[in-house]
This record gives C-alpha cells, structure tokens and sequence, in this order.
C-alpha cells in the first residue's frame, strides 16, 4: 500500500500500533483514540502518524477529515460497562462508517471471542456465535457479535465495501496474551486454565498481521466478508507458556478453573483462500517478543 491516507481507529493499541508505524511509511497515516498515554502518541508522531484524540464511546468525528481511502477500525473497549462498551465497539463502527461513506474499503478487526460453541472443535465463519468470554470479560463477546452485525448492516446501506476479521491471540514486539503468562511466570505466578486438555488457539504474529492488511482491504465487499484471522500453526496455552518458560528457566504452574478462558482454535481454510497463509513460526515469533521485553533474559537469535 502506497500513497493512500489511511484512517486507524484504536491506534495506541497493542495491535494497531506496529500496523499504524508500518503503514505511515509509504502513506498519509491517521490514527485516533483517547491517547491516555503520552509515550504511545509520541512514538506513533514520531513515526509519521499524525495522531488526534477521540473518544469512540462519543462517536463525535468532528474536526477529523472524511476522505479516506482506507478505514481500519481496530479500536476497542474492555471496561466491563455495558453502555460504554457497547457504544465503543458497536455504535461507533456505524457512525465512522458513516462519517468515512466514500472509503474504497473499510476494516472492522473482530475477535475469535464471538464464537462459543458447546465443543473444542476448529471454528469456522459459521460456527455457533456466543458469549466465550463472560468469565474474564462480561462485555467483551456480546458487543464484539453487536460490532459485526453494525459493520454488516451499514456496509448494505451505504453501499462501504467492508471486511470483518476475527481476531485470534495477536502478539509480538508489541506485546500480548502471551507476554501477560512470561511475566506471570517471572512473578512466580500460577496460569489459570480451563479443565480438561490443552487450550488450543490460533496465534498471529504483528508481522503476519501487517502483511495481511493490504488483501483484508482488497477483499472487502457488499454485503460484508468476514473471516478468520489467526496463524496457521494451532498451538495451545500449555505450550506456549512451557516454550516461554524455557527460554528464562521457569516451569509454569498452572491452574485449572473454569473462570478462564476455554481453547478456541480457528478454522483457517477461509483465510487461505482469501488473503493466504501466515509464515512467522509460533516459536521464532514468542522467542523476539519475549527478547524485546527482557533482554537481559532472552536472546532474539538464538
């Protein structure tokens, strides 16, 4: 992608940052949130993205532009308040959809945390919707399927090519889930996991996801495309944390409980088809995440 302005919602955001700097190199970059956090600005400014607080629960655009060829909604809202979330992750992708009408595509970043069927079997786009994370997150499944079916609806009505992608356990340079068990690690903590056998994900490396963006926006449509968006490499919470432990001399405890989170391994076929197949290993990938946050304990190369 060159020479095209680009909107990013959510931009100080563990997955839209290293998106936001990646793409501001070749293209007139915007990013909007609440930009609580002074150093994430900075570092976003200093990049080439020209930055502007927002608050998506207020849906208000004023004063930031329209044209935009390109949308990237990958803001969202985790405050277990149902009008804030519900307003930050479902209203506001319909009035961004409106306020950016004439956009050539428009993102909407999902999760994998709408689907909740009864088993621990692969999920495809069809798979039985659901709340998969009341346990952790009360709010968090419901307004992310409200999310979708706003995007869906607004996509027919103003005629905005979209893409819908679910989500699965993003990670890298720029941290993650799997960052949050190294440290629980390193604290001498115990992980909780679900009962019963491993707890299988799809794990997807920043840099996969960059590479992506530019077919998830070249395969948007109306009515909507929706997809799944995680590596192809199935690996379970157990491994991963046993893999990270191991590059800093610790042996995970874990604990089993069922306010946690269960597996949920992603059916890819679709994502194959569409924008292809991801190619950073799961191990190489956690080994320079795990070297960038403590590097007086891990070696990115070896």
């Amino acid at each position: 992608m060159r020479g095209s302005k680009i909107l990013i919602t959510g931009a100080s955001g563990q997955v839209a940052v290293p998106i936001a700097l990646a793409l501001a190199a070749d293209n007139e970059v915007w990013g909007i949130a609440r930009f609580t956090d002074a150093a994430a600005r900075e570092r976003l400014e200093k990049g080439g993205v020209r930055c502007e607080s927002v608050n998506m629960a207020a849906g208000d655009f004023t004063g930031i532009p329209s044209d935009f060829d390109y949308v990237l909604n990958l803001g969202v809202a985790k405050s277990g308040r149902w009008d804030k979330d519900m307003a930050a992750n479902a209203e506001s992708a319909g009035l961004l959809m409106a306020h950016c009408r004439d956009a050539t595509a428009f993102l909407h970043c999902s999760s994998g945390a709408v689907y909740d069927p009864p088993g621990d079997e692969y999920r495809t786009e069809r798979t039985d919707l659901g709340d998969n994370h009341k346990p952790l997150l009360p709010t968090y499944s419901i307004t992310k399927i409200a999310g979708e079916t706003v995007v869906a609806t607004m996509a027919r009505a103003l005629g905005v090519p979209a893409t819908i992608a679910r989500l699965n356990v993003p990670y890298g340079n720029n941290g993650g889930w799997p960052l949050f068990h190294l440290d629980m690690m390193l604290g001498d903590m115990a992980i909780p996991v679900p009962p019963g056998g491993p707890a299988v994900y799809n794990p997807i490396h920043e840099d996969d996801i960059i590479a992506m963006i530019p077919k998830l926006l070249e395969v948007a449509s109306v009515p909507v495309t929706t997809v799944n968006w995680g590596g192809d490499q199935f690996v379970s919470l157990q491994d991963w944390c046993a893999y990270l432990g191991s590059l800093v001399g610790k042996e995970p405890v874990f604990e089993e409980t069922h306010h946690t989170l269960r597996g949920n391994p992603l059916d890819v076929t679709k994502m194959h088809e569409l924008i292809g197949h991801t190619t950073v290993d799961w191990r190489d990938g956690m080994r320079r995440m795990a070297a960038t946050f403590h590097p007086d304990l891990v070696s990115a190369t070896t």
